[in-house]
């Protein structure tokens, strides 16, 4: 019965029949001198009621909006904000436990590719280094949350297995890996590169072949990600041998980066660089897809307070950056991915997640709204000029990751710790994104959004997801 609900369409048929409303009670939030918004907080879990789909196999498949097909990257940032509520709820328990698991029958069937068919066949092999890093991390969230010890399955072992082999093994791409991809220049095998200890990737998080091929925000991110299957690999399987391979592979990574992953920008000074290819060569630029630059201290790779995370977020914010883009009804970062002047909500999202102030958070949120569709969901990308031309109506990470901001600018609700310990010693503090309510404010829209959280709770309940 369960599968033939999914078959039918989305979860959010199930969910209709089971009396999910379309509008709810709205979520305030005061922008910092400028007019109230109003969110229905509903829409906050949008992406849970019409992209997350029950399987007959027990797992969850999610799919990234419009496109049928389960990226690694996107489902783990789609689970992400809701996995804050698994430790009160065992039906959102249920739903991160299974689409962890998904994830981990996706990584053992091929780890280079980065999006799968509900059926666990490779939609596209396009090699992110995120594309593994991103499951951790939400596998290393639910387990904070909930020390639930039933996740760490023998299959999840396989998993962090793999993925700790895969980047030793593309860490040291010329002499180990067989991947190539015919999108990539050289017969498919990329741009010549030297050897740094960084892990060689082939594509952006945006999908776009590297120009070359050590991103740097994507080993930034894969740092956080091996601590992280350090502590999993010893707490949840007594891997001794996995974990210090992971935590060493993180140094190894981390130095490499802090290396050779600087340029010098005249007026403004060293920063890190968006791509580089240890030859002395380097792409200077940000993108709005995560993981970027600017993201470095959501993730806890790097304090707010560093000067060289300061000195980069100027850059990746203004007119240096050829992809940050300022007209009409917004201003932000944009990609190569997209039409050139067009601004991903993504970015926007990001800048006010890592915001330096109250007033930067709230010219984020105001330009989401001055862009949003009339249903209130975000796209990936728009002509801040002509906000109705866009492209996806519907983009599930998008709108995960806005639910992200407004549950923290204007509920007060705490960003999620994703570094362990041994990988902060050097981070004073992680990204806390101002938040934009009074107290008593906060309460009521934490009220809000908990009334949306248990209507929907009680339809997961009645398709016995947990």
């Amino acid at each position: 019965m369960i599968r033939n609900l999914v078959l039918a369409g989305t979860l959010a048929l199930a969910l209709m029949g089971a009396g999910w409303p379309t509008n709810g009670h709205a979520v305030l939030i005061p922008t910092d001198g400028g007019p109230t918004l109003a969110v229905d907080a509903s829409t906050l879990f949008h992406t849970v009621a019409s992209d997350f789909f029950l399987e007959r196999d027990g797992t969850v498949y999610v799919q990234t909006g419009d496109i049928p097909a389960m990226w690694l990257r996107d489902s783990a940032a789609q689970t992400l904000p809701y996995v804050r509520f698994a430790s009160e709820d065992p039906a959102f328990a249920g739903l991160a436990r299974r689409v962890i698991e998904h994830e981990s029958r996706n990584i053992l069937t091929d780890p280079y590719a980065n999006a799968f068919t509900a059926g666990y066949k490779v939609w596209e092999q396009k090699w992110e280094v995120d594309s593994l890093a991103f499951p951790v991390t939400l596998l290393w969230v639910y387990w904070q949350r909930t020390h639930d010890a039933s996740v760490f399955t023998p299959r999840l072992h396989w998993m962090l297995q793999r993925i700790v082999s895969t980047y030793r093994c593309e860490q040291h791409h010329a002499t180990c890996s067989r991947y190539f991809y015919g999108e990539l220049p050289h017969g498919g095998r990329g741009a010549p590169f030297g050897q740094t200890g960084m892990i060689w990737s082939g594509f952006r998080p945006s999908d776009d072949a590297c120009i070359y091929p050590f991103n740097i925000a994507q080993n930034m991110l894969a740092v956080v990600a091996l601590h992280e299957v350090s502590v999993l690999a010893e707490r949840g399987f007594g891997d001794r041998a996995l974990a210090n391979d992971a935590a060493g592979l993180a140094l190894e990574v981390r130095s490499a980066v802090e290396r050779f992953g600087r340029v010098y920008i005249m007026g403004i000074g060293w920063i890190y660089a968006y791509e580089v290819d240890g030859l002395g060569n380097a792409v200077a630029m940000g993108d709005a897809n995560l993981p970027n630059l600017i993201a470095a201290t959501y993730f806890g790779y790097l304090s707010p307070d560093d000067a060289l995370y300061r000195a980069t977020r100027r850059f990746v914010l203004s007119s240096a950056n050829p992809y940050f883009y300022h007209a009409g009804y917004a201003e932000g970062l944009g990609s190569a991915h997209t039409p050139a002047g067009w601004v991903w909500p993504l970015g926007l999202i990001t800048r006010s997640l890592t915001a330096e102030s109250p007033g930067e958070a709230a010219d984020g949120l105001r330009a989401l709204a001055a862009t949003d569709g009339s249903d209130g969901l975000i796209h990936e990308s728009f002509d801040p000029r002509r906000p109705w031309h866009f492209t996806r109506a519907e983009f599930g990470w998008a709108n995960a990751m806005y639910a992200e901001l407004v549950f923290r600018a204007a509920a007060g609700v705490p960003a999620e710790r994703f570094a362990p310990a041994q990988a902060r010693r050097s981070v004073l503090r992680t990204a806390q994104t101002p938040v934009l309510a009074l107290q008593v404010l906060q309460w009521e829209n934490r009220g809000a959004i908990e009334m949306a959280r248990g209507r929907l709770s009680s339809a997961l309940f009645g398709m016995r997801l947990p």
